[in-house]
C-alpha cells in the first residue's frame, strides 16, 4: 500500500523520534510504501527537495516561513501552502498511485490536496485532528468571532471534515466537541485516535542522572519540575511566572525550556526577578532536550485557562516516555488532567488555581514511596493508551471497511 502523509510540521527524517514518524516507520515496517510532503520554509533558504530514506521519501517544500513569524507572513504562508503541495505532488508523485492519504491539523487549508488525491488514485483519507482550528483563535482572541476572517476559516474547516473518510481524535473530550459543534457530521467516521509513539525504556542510574544535572546547572539535591515546548499564548505563561514566584520550598527547582511568541517576556520576567528557584533556557535541539529531561523529576503542562476547545499537548507523551509524573495546569475543558489522574501518574489543577498547585508541588515531596510509583504508572500508561501500534490499527482497520 501506498501512503501519502501531508504535514505543516518539519520532518527532516522519518528516522527521528515523534507522534508523525513514529505512525509513518510503523506503517513502513508493516511493508508499506511511505511518501511524506512536508514544509522547508524559507529562512533555511533551499529550493524543493526530494529525498529518499530507508524508511520511505520525503519531499521538502520550498514555502514561506509559518512558524515563530509574524502573523502576516504565517497567514499568507498557511493559505499558500496547500496550492504549494498540490503542485509539489502533481510533479514529484505523478507516477506514484496512493491508497491512503494521512493528514494532520494544522492547518485547515488542505481541502484541495486531498480531493485531488483522492478523485486521481481512489485513495481513503484520514485526518488526525491535533489542533481544533478557528476555535482555538477565537479562545486566544487572535481572530473575532464572526468577522470575515473567522467565517472564511470555518468555511475551510468545514470543507477538510467532509472531505475527510474518518477523523481521529486525540481524546474523547476532542470526540464530544467536534460532534457537538458539527452536527452535519456523520458519528461513525469520528473516532479516538490519540497521539501516539513508540516507547523506548532507557534505564538511567542516579550517577548519570546527577552527571546531566552537573552539565546544565541543575541543583542536584532537589527535585525538579520542568515545562518544556511552546511559549506562547495558549499556554497562559502568565501562571507559570506566577507558580515560580509563589513556591517557597528549598527542595523544589523549576527548569524552563521552549521557544514561541512569549519567550522574551517569560525570559524579560527571569532576567529582572532572577528567581533563585528556577532557570529559563532556549529551545534545544530535540536529542538535547530529551538527554536533559532525563535528569528531571516532574513534567509540567500548561494551557491557558481560557480555552474552550479540549487540547490535549503531546508533550505529555515525552514526559511518560521517561517515566516522569506530570502535573497539569489547564482550563476546565481538556480531559488530559482526567488521563493523569485516573492513571494516577500526577497531579491536574485548574490554571490560576496557586494554592492547587502549591498542594500538588507538596504532594510530589512529601511521599517517596507514592512520587516512585507514579513514575511506574505514567510507563504503564504511555503503553496502554499512547502506543503507536493502536493507532495504526485504527487507520488499518478504517481500511478494512472500505
Amino acid at each position: 500500500m501506498n501512503v501519502l502523509f501531508l504535514t505543516m510540521a518539519r520532518i527532516g527524517s522519518l528516522e527521528d523520534r515523534g507522534v508523525y514518524t513514529d505512525l509513518l516507520r510503523k506503517f513502513h515496517d508493516e511493508g508499506h510504501n511511505v511518501f511524506v510532503v512536508t514544509p522547508m520554509e524559507r529562512r533555511e533558504n533551499k529550493k524543493t527537495t526530494l529525498v529518499k530514506e530507508k524508511g520511505g521519501v520525503i519531499l521538502n517544500i520550498q514555502t514561506l516561513n509559518i512558524q515563530k513569524t509574524n502573523i502576516i507572513e504565517k497567514g499568507i504562508g498557511t493559505l499558500a501552502i496547500e496550492y504549494q503541495f498540490l503542485r509539489g505532488i502533481k510533479k514529484y508523485f505523478s507516477d506514484v498511485s496512493f491508497d491512503l492519504i494521512i493528514y494532520s491539523t494544522p492547518p485547515i487549508t488542505f481541502s484541495k490536496v486531498i480531493s485531488f488525491v483522492k478523485k486521481r488514485d481512489n485513495a481513503y483519507s484520514y485526518l488526525l485532528l491535533k489542533d481544533i482550528f478557528p476555535q482555538n483563535a477565537i479562545d486566544m482572541k487572535m481572530l473575532k468571532e464572526g468577522s470575515l476572517l473567522h467565517k472564511f476559516f470555518l468555511k475551510k474547516e468545514q470543507k477538510l471534515y467532509k472531505v475527510s473518510d474518518s477523523i481521529g481524535c486525540m481524546s474523547e473530550a476532542n470526540k464530544k466537541f467536534v460532534l457537538i459543534h458539527n452536527p452535519s457530521l456523520n458519528s461513525e467516521k469520528v473516532e479516538v485516535n490519540p497521539n501516539s509513539i513508540s516507547p523506548l525504556e532507557l534505564f538511567q542510574t542516579e550517577e548519570e542522572k546527577n552527571t546531566i544535572k552537573k552539565k546544565y546547572g541543575l541543583p542536584i539535591d532537589k527535585k525538579v519540575f520542568v515545562y518544556g515546548g511552546n511559549l506562547g499564548k495558549p499556554q497562559g505563561v502568565d501562571f507559570v511566572m506566577e507558580t515560580i514566584a509563589a513556591t517557597k520550598r528549598e527542595d523544589v527547582f523549576f527548569l524552563v525550556i521552549g521557544s514561541g511568541t512569549e519567550y522574551n517576556r517569560v525570559k524579560k520576567w527571569f532576567d529582572i526577578e532572577q528567581p533563585k528557584n528556577a532557570m529559563m533556557m532556549k529551545g534545544l535541539p530535540k536529542d538535547d532536550y530529551e538527554f536533559l529531561l532525563r535528569a528531571c523529576d516532574v513534567g509540567m503542562l500548561f494551557l491557558h485557562k481560557d480555552f474552550t476547545i479540549p487540547n490535549f499537548p503531546s508533550r505529555l507523551l515525552s514526559y511518560l516516555d521517561i517515566k516522569l509524573p506530570v502535573l497539569a495546569a489547564t482550563d476546565p475543558n481538556t480531559d488530559v488532567g482526567l488521563v493523569i489522574e485516573n492513571a494516577e501518574c500526577g497531579y491536574w489543577i485548574l490554571s490560576g488555581d496557586q494554592k492547587a498547585m502549591q498542594d500538588s508541588i507538596n504532594k510530589f515531596c512529601d511521599n517517596e514511596e507514592n512520587y516512585l510509583q507514579m513514575k511506574e504508572n505514567a510507563w504503564k500508561l504511555l503503553l496502554t493508551e499512547f502506543h503507536v501500534d493502536f493507532s495504526y490499527e485504527l487507520i488499518k482497520k478504517r481500511l478494512k471497511h472500505v
